[in-house]
């Protein structure tokens, strides 16, 4: 099957080499060295405007989309966000650093966390639009420190205005994901609250005058089927009619929805079915439990930025065990460390003579001293040599973000490409930088 679908939306075959938005990705490699991650601008554009314009025609009240910090974010991706009006869910008080930094304006900033620490609350506080609160505790730790409106010196802070509360829902519904650690809604995952709980904390809230306005809960990461959305819509709304939500309600039902990281998972899923399934199941919602429309909020997750990444490897030694073929690269677990977490699947392109035959499997690794150092196993590829360049596609949510240093390795530099224009947004990390943050005996 063709992979060029899995690529952004410039990629191109010009000359029988590899090149996104115009751009010669060995050219690249040659000036700023491998491993190296490249963005499609025009690729996360698009993704922004189907979901925007899925909203559009679909739900008929207030509706706006959230970028998920954790996929990737740095200054230059939280500067993009803004460029769109996107909200930005941060998970704790370096997230919050970097949208502000790029930035975010305080009503677009989310805080999430399953155990935010005081330091994480206060940031919050201090910088966030809305708390989507996990637990009873952490009620009523905001509570407590925070217990009024007024500049509260002992939390460190001179003047502030408490964000929105949102309550995150546990459904006890999670949606079918390729690992079991990619779920999130079922009865024994470690977040959010049950039914019973949400409703203690929504007496919480009133008794102790929180500005409670909304209900979050997210099933799980990278599905493709939108239906087991409806039971926990169902169940959402239950709860804010119970709470009694009127006009000026936040309803957010996750995120999570999929992208192709093989040829096998083509073609690649469509927002605008994901959007239907939610706007319906809200609609006729409301209606029966004559709640107003909330103003909706959507995570679409990975599928924002997942498809515009591309991650370049070199080749740098080849082994033959058998039938077992090793392509050992310059990446791998410390830049990418899906597939020893979850055992996601990938496939990729040579950047010189993409459209070459394929002649063989191989499995490719990366230089690291962990036999889960794995990337890709038994992919179909051309003949390859040592010096070879490789090309990752769906590459950019989740890798960076969960990068190491492990084995002293570097994070890779990272580009941000539009045509005639390749913009360094994150520099290759040095020994220098590795070495500044520890102290000698």
């Amino acid at each position: 099957m063709n992979r060029l679908p899995l690529f952004p939306i410039t990629t191109k075959t010009d000359n029988n080499l590899l090149t996104i938005a115009g751009h010669d990705l060995s050219s690249m490699a040659a000036e700023y060295g491998t491993p190296l991650y490249l963005y499609d601008r025009a690729t996360m554009d698009a993704a922004v405007t189907a979901y925007k314009s899925a909203l559009a025609t679909r739900y008929p009240a207030s509706a706006s989309v959230t970028y998920a910090g954790k996929a990737f974010l740095n200054l230059a991706v939280a500067q993009w966000t803004q460029t769109h009006g996107l909200y930005v869910d941060c998970t704790g008080e370096g997230e919050i650093g970097m949208a502000l930094a790029g930035g975010v304006p305080r009503e677009h900033i989310l805080v999430h966390g399953v155990n935010k620490s005081n330091a994480d609350l206060t940031a919050a506080v201090k910088h966030a639009g809305t708390i989507v609160v996990d637990n009873l505790t952490e009620l009523e730790r905001i509570a407590d420190q925070f217990p009024t409106l007024a500049p509260h010196a002992s939390a460190g802070i001179t003047s502030y205005h408490l964000p929105n509360i949102w309550l995150r829902l546990l459904p006890g519904l999670a949606v079918e994901t390729h690992h079991a650690h990619t779920q999130t809604g079922q009865h024994d995952s470690k977040f959010g609250m049950t039914s019973a709980e949400i409703m203690e904390a929504a007496q919480f809230c009133k008794a102790n005058k929180l500005p409670l306005n909304g209900i979050h809960f997210h099933q799980g990461s990278n599905f493709r089927d939108a239906s087991p959305l409806k039971a926990a819509i169902e169940l959402g709304l239950d709860l804010a009619a119970e709470i009694g939500f009127a006009d000026g309600w936040h309803f957010s039902p996750g995120g999570g929805w999929g992208v192709a990281y093989h040829e096998d998972e083509l073609p690649q899923p469509d927002a605008d079915e994901y959007v239907r399934v939610i706007a319906e199941s809200i609609i006729g919602g409301v209606q029966t439990r004559r709640l107003s429309l909330p103003h909706l909020h959507l995570e679409p997750g990975r599928s924002l930025v997942a498809r515009a990444g591309v991650a370049v490897y070199r080749v740098g030694a080849i082994k033959r065990r058998g039938k077992k073929v090793w392509i050992l690269t310059d990446g791998g677990m410390t830049d990418n460390p899906r597939h020893a977490m979850y055992g996601a699947r990938y496939s990729c392109l040579t950047v010189s003579n993409p459209g070459g035959e394929n002649v063989e499997k191989v499995s490719i690794a990366g230089p690291y001293c962990e036999s889960g150092d794995v990337v890709i196993e038994d992919l179909p590829m051309p003949k390859l040599e040592v010096g070879d360049l490789i090309a990752i596609p769906a590459s950019g949510a989740y890798h960076l973000s969960m990068s190491s240093n492990y084995n002293g390795s570097r994070k890779p530099a990272v580009l941000l490409l539009e045509e005639g224009q390749a913009r360094l947004i994150q520099r290759r990390e040095t020994i220098e930088d590795l070495l500044r943050r520890d102290l000698g005996l």
